[in-house]
This record gives structure tokens, C-alpha cells and sequence, in this order.
């Protein structure tokens, strides 16, 4: 009889699931770090690195290096704040959005690929359940624990 454990499937899922994704945000010129940043500068607008930094769990000096990263990509930009002059908010350029929508198709293709074998019933379920382990755990939803490493 196959071994069963909960946890050690959601771990082997859980390394395919990053190793396949860092090679679809490779292919983009991205790591996933720049990925999630991206992602986290068009849905709340107008962050500092500070707040980026907080927002994702990880060391401002983190940020700073990613960021750095992405504006030599020309994919960010840092403004003047409107609200605090001393300060400079997080802006997405023309080529950031560009990534950042082939980000979202690339996620959900690699969400398809994953989840293939279920029927629409059983993903939708399967997301409900993970979305619990992960509120119980205390994580931060859309976050990966290993952020700010790659």
C-alpha cells in the first residue's frame, strides 16, 4: 500500500509546484520574487519599499535588491509620493504590466497543468481546503514562504 501522508504529499506537490513555477517565471526573464512583487505593486498602488517589505515578510534590504532588479528591466519605477514628499511609492511601467499579464496567463496554465486529473468539482474543493490549512497556519495568502530567497 502507497505511503499516505498528508503532509509529505503537500510537500512533494508543493516542490514540483515551485520548481515548475520558477522555470515558467524564468522564461519571462523573471525570478519569483519579481514575480510577486509585481503582483503586489499593481494591487495595492502607490507602496514604499518599506511597505512592500512588510507586505511580503521579508527584510526592506530584500526589497530594495528586487526592486533594484526590476527597474533595471524597466518593468518598475519609483516616484515621488503624492501624500509624503520624502518618500517614493512603487509604480509598474508599460513592459511591468506586459510581465505582469504574462505572469497571470503563465499562473493559470500552471494551475491547469497541476490540477489536471481533477474534475472542476474536486479543484474548487481542493482550493477551498488549502486556502483553510493555509489561514490555520497562520501564512500569508498569495505568499510563498521561500519569498525574498530567489
Amino acid at each position: 500500500m502507497p505511503h499516505r501522508s498528508t503532509a509529505l504529499q503537500l510537500a512533494q506537490l508543493g516542490s514540483l509546484a515551485a520548481s515548475r513555477w520558477a522555470a515558467r517565471v524564468q522564461d519571462l526573464g523573471l525570478t519569483p520574487s519579481e514575480g510577486l512583487v509585481l503582483r503586489i505593486i499593481t494591487s495595492t498602488g502607490g507602496l514604499s519599499q518599506r511597505e512592500l517589505a512588510q507586505e511580503m515578510g521579508i527584510v526592506p534590504s530584500r526589497v530594495v535588491v528586487v526592486v533594484d532588479a526590476l527597474e533595471g528591466k524597466g518593468m518598475v519605477r519609483r516616484v515621488r509620493s503624492e501624500r509624503d514628499r520624502r518618500r517614493y511609492a512603487l509604480e509598474l511601467t508599460t513592459a511591468g504590466q506586459t510581465a505582469l499579464d504574462a505572469l497571470a496567463r503563465h499562473g493559470r496554465e500552471h494551475d491547469a497543468a497541476l490540477t489536471a486529473p481533477l474534475s472542476d468539482v474536486e479543484r474548487e474543493e481542493l482550493g477551498r481546503l488549502l486556502a483553510k490549512l493555509v489561514e490555520h497556519h497562520g501564512m500569508r495568502p498569495g505568499i510563498h514562504p521561500e519569498v525574498g530567497r530567489t
